[in-house]
């Protein structure tokens, strides 16, 4: 049975038992509490918490899927036995369909049709403020489960996945060792000051990862001898060592899917993930050739560039090859991967090149007594040369040295509150006055910019929509005083003609200065105008229509459920100009935007 075997089995039994087979979404999540998708139930968590409905959208209470997930906490960890960045999990979702004799009946079940003995289960053991799951005890004696054992809240509580949402005890499957399967009883909700309460619905949310699915099945020592990566290990040297063959296969297979998903290298938020995986994975390459296991040399060879990007390109290409016949998104992609990955190794052995200091602050903590290079040390290398703690802590641990973390980790943010400091005086001290989660703005100046920016989203959504078809709809957008980012659902890249046309047609609506107003009316009648509405987002009960009409004929070019504020006038916009459009994922798409020469604004709405 291979790991695609094992993805098809999972989906057709759940599917068997009414469960709607939802995508994987993006591994850019709508959620703003986090940089990346971390885990399945990310896409479901306003279902858990009531501000969508599953029957809606899903046609039913549960769901199941395979999400691509990225998780950064243990990159550190990469290159043992077990962990990873990027991995797939699968998981099926309850939100008030069953509860927790369903999960568990469902999981014992599925683990039988694959011919897998359940070695142990844990249950949650209880503390002073929930109590302990007897209820997981007695469904799993039921179904002839003996070993049960109790763990505590940092094993068997688990947690929302960004600063509050659905929490609740877990139970956990292993075999051979190893942790399988982590069902998720969704019975409370975890506020921002970590206070529990209640949720009205209790839900059901299940992770199991597929790479230790694979190695519990196929009954290999580890993941990495699954099919999941055996196709990858054979274009690595042995002379790289095992540890270092696992690192490069991690971070080049996560790279490929970030690539693909929209981000790109930078020094911040998921672009310095990204980039921190990427030069990564190039150092450990560049390493076969003694680049940076001895003094540095003062040339480089010219070709080594171009060997380091054969072999990584050997291993892109095969990850692109071997995963997109399940995630479609990638098939294609090679080009943009091969581009950003030369950018890349052109920047990352530069700074090798450069990166003598690191030399001298290695030979000179190698005689040290305690052999640590000082927090201090670590953090002038980064500011001052651009060497990132991941190359100084890899090249420590190959000299047997190790980095005070928490003086760097100091430096560093006493770095950032000067930073600050030096920002506040530069806006007075003043924070943002507007940030919906949508829409930001710092000043009066900024929100008059993001009014006009936020009545164009609702220009361009209607010319999307004259232009590719009303099957056009919103899959999110941000705001900022520099440009419009808007997602909508489409299956493929827009040609330059079309998005040439619905700028034109954007413009046109401007040119004709259409009136931009508002009325308020109940939820439901507002749907059945035909306006238009964000489907993932939940309304009260009163909401505002927001319409651009044509006043000379009448014509209605968009309405749409919104909160404000717009313009009162098209023509206040100034002209609109796209600047990218790009891919988020599995049947979605990205624009940015922004306006030019805009007058001055009447606003409407707030």
């Amino acid at each position: 049975m291979t790991s695609g075997d094992l993805r098809q089995k999972f989906l057709d039994f759940y599917k068997a038992r009414g469960h709607t087979i939802v995508p994987s979404s993006s591994l850019l999540p709508d959620d703003p509490s986090v940089l990346l998708t971390t885990a399945g139930m990310q896409q479901f968590k306003p279902y858990f918490v009531g501000k969508a409905d599953p029957h809606k959208d899903f046609g039913s209470l549960n769901t199941v899927s395979i999400q691509k997930s990225f998780r950064t906490s243990d990159i550190d960890e990469v290159g043992d036995e077990s962990h990873l960045t990027f991995f797939e999990m699968m998981g099926n979702f309850s939100f008030g369909g069953y509860f927790k004799e369903g999960a568990i009946t469902y999981a014992h079940e599925f683990l039988q049709e694959l011919g897998l003995a359940i070695q142990y289960v844990t249950i949650f053991e209880g503390d002073g403020k929930v109590s302990k799951d007897e209820e997981s005890r007695r469904i799993w004696e039921s179904l002839g489960v003996s070993d049960i054992r109790e763990a505590g809240r940092e094993d068997n509580f688990w947690g929302p996945t960004g600063n509050e949402g659905p929490c609740g005890p877990t139970t956990e499957i292993y075999i051979n060792d190893t942790e399988v399967w982590n069902i998720v009883f969704n019975e409370y909700y975890r506020k921002p000051d970590r206070t529990l309460e209640k949720l009205e619905t209790p839900g059901v949310d299940t992770g199991m990862g597929l790479e230790r699915l694979a190695m519990v099945k196929k009954e290999t020592k580890t993941i990495f001898e699954t099919d999941l990566f055996m196709p990858l290990l054979g274009f690595l040297s042995n002379e790289l060592g095992i540890e270092t063959k696992r690192i490069i296969m991690d971070h080049l297979r996560g790279s490929v899917f970030l690539i693909v998903d929209g981000v790109q290298p930078s020094n911040k938020d998921r672009g310095y993930i990204l980039r921190r995986v990427l030069r990564r994975a190039i150092s450990h390459i560049a390493s076969k050739e003694r680049i940076i296991s001895t003094p540095l040399r003062h040339e480089m060879p010219k070709e080594l560039n171009e060997r380091v990007a054969s072999v990584i390109k050997l291993i892109t290409d095969a990850v692109i090859k071997e995963y997109g016949d399940w995630y479609k998104e990638l098939l294609g992609k090679n080009e943009l991967v091969d581009t950003i990955v030369h950018h890349e190794i052109g920047k990352s052995l530069d700074l090798l090149k450069s990166s003598s200091e690191l030399r001298r602050v290695i030979e000179f903590y190698k005689s040290s007594e305690d052999r640590t290079v000082p927090g201090p040390v670590a953090f002038h290398l980064f500011s001052t040369f651009g060497i990132t703690i991941d190359y100084v802590r890899d090249e420590a641990k190959r000299n047997n040295l190790t980095i005070n973390e928490k003086g760097f980790e100091a430096e560093r943010k006493k770095h950032q509150e000067i930073s600050r400091a030096g920002q506040e005086r530069k806006f007075g001290g003043h924070g943002l006055i507007l940030d919906t989660g949508e829409l930001k703005a710092a000043n009066e100046e900024e929100l008059k910019i993001v009014t006009r920016l936020h009545t164009a989203t609702h220009l361009l959504q209607a010319a999307l929509r004259k232009v590719l078809g009303d099957t056009i709809h919103q899959d999110g957008s941000d705001i900022t005083a520099e440009r419009l980012r808007f997602d909508f659902i489409f299956d493929r890249k827009l040609t330059p003609e079309e998005l040439s046309h619905v700028e034109q047609v954007v413009n046109e609506a401007i040119e004709k200065n259409l009136d931009m107003s508002f009325v308020e009316m109940p939820y439901e009648e507002a749907v059945s105008t035909g306006a238009l509405y964000f489907k993932k987002q939940k309304y009260p009960g009163r909401v505002k229509v927001y319409s651009a009409v044509d006043s000379g004929t009448g014509e209605v070019f968009s309405r749409e459920l919104c909160g404000g504020p717009h313009v009162s006038h098209a023509k206040e916009l100034g002209h609109f100009k796209i600047t990218k459009e790009e891919s988020v994922g599995a049947g979605a798409r990205r624009i940015r935007a922004i306006v030019e020469k805009g007058h001055d604004i009447s606003p409407v709405g707030a």
